[in-house]
């Protein structure tokens, strides 16, 4: 069986839309029919290297998505076929499966325990989570990575209530999905900080109660900061925005090899730092979470999404998020 990708043949090149081979499954291993997947930024660091050399070349790539069980390898039990899934990055229950590899005319092409840029996928089983169908599948994607990674910060690390403050750094995908779960956790003031009048006016369409540039938060003081930029005067500034008893969690990836230079007496003041990875989110339990809580009207999820694309598509798109053009989250539609 083939299946239509897009594959990341050489780092700053565009992806190359190729026909490849589905490979037989093996232990642990699930194949997806993709539905809907997003697009994060994390791809574009992939795309531009900026993750540092790429060993694995050719490959596929995405991260978060939504589709339906196909067919399962040896072993699986956590899904069967005809089950609507979230496809997430984020280590979930189940077997974690060998990756596999394509073939195509040309020869071999990589992929990861997941991957969701391409028609059908297979995907690792400790990577899918089952969702009910009544979720949209452009929607059910966010659940992927945007929702959990900024709203998983928000539940998991921050205490938020109606007498808590909380600063927002950066209002990409994964800030966006961290404004609206504060909002739903009815957090007292929310302030967005970016570089752009766009991104700050989307922020407010999100649930933002103050938005702020970038350049004029010098005496921003917040009980809690969310770091989503990637940049590390962004990160700096964050960690000077919290209150001495305050959390700053960086959920942003920097270039490689960068560091960010802070005040230690700072910590001994009382500051803390956490580094996120995906939202400390348990995905068997914090992605059905989520859904319900759309399907009850609690979470707007569908105010994160601001384009629809096809596959054809992606790299236009990945050119609008390298010049900063994008709001919210791109949604690519199979």
């Amino acid at each position: 069986m083939k299946t239509k990708a897009a594959v990341l043949y050489k780092l700053n090149s565009p992806l190359v839309i190729k026909e490849i081979e589905i490979p037989l499954l093996k232990k642990g291993q699930v194949l997806v029919k993709i539905l809907a997947s997003g697009i994060c930024r994390s791809q574009l660091n992939e795309i531009k290297g900026l993750k540092g050399e790429d060993r694995y070349l050719p490959h596929l790539l995405g991260h978060e998505g939504a589709g339906v069980v196909e067919d399962i390898g040896p072993k699986v039990k956590k899904v069967k076929k005809g089950d609507y899934v979230v496809l997430s990055w984020i280590k979930g229950e189940g077997l974690e499966a060998p990756v596999p590899q394509y073939l195509t005319d040309e020869g071999i092409v990589n992929s990861g325990a997941v991957a969701t840029f391409s028609e059908y996928s297979v995907v690792s089983e400790n990577r899918l989570v089952k969702i009910p169908r009544s979720l949209p599948p452009h929607l059910a994607a966010l659940l992927g990575c945007a929702l959990p990674t900024g709203g998983g910060a928000v539940i998991h690390d921050f205490a938020l209530s109606q007498r808590t403050s909380m600063a927002v750094f950066g209002v990409g995908g994964v800030g966006a999905g961290a404004i609206l779960v504060a909002k739903m956790k009815n957090c007292g003031r929310i302030v967005a900080v970016d570089i752009t009048q766009e991104k700050l006016a989307f922020a407010r369409k999100l649930g933002a109660t103050e938005t702020i540039f970038f350049r004029d938060c010098q005496n921003l003081t917040v009980d809690f900061a969310l770091e989503a930029s990637g940049v590390k005067t962004v990160m700096e500034k964050a960690f000077e925005s919290i209150k001495n008893t305050g959390i700053l969690v960086i959920a942003g990836n920097l270039q490689k090899g960068e560091k960010i230079s802070i005040n230690p007496f700072e910590l001994m003041l009382g500051k803390k730092i956490i580094g996120s990875w995906g939202g400390e989110t348990k995905p068997d339990n914090d992605i059905p979470f989520y859904a319900r809580a759309y399907l009850k009207g609690k979470l707007k999820l569908d105010k994160l999404i601001t384009q629809k694309i096809k596959l054809e598509e992606i790299n236009k798109a990945f050119e609008q998020m390298e010049m900063n053009k994008i709001l919210g989250r791109i949604i690519i539609e199979f």
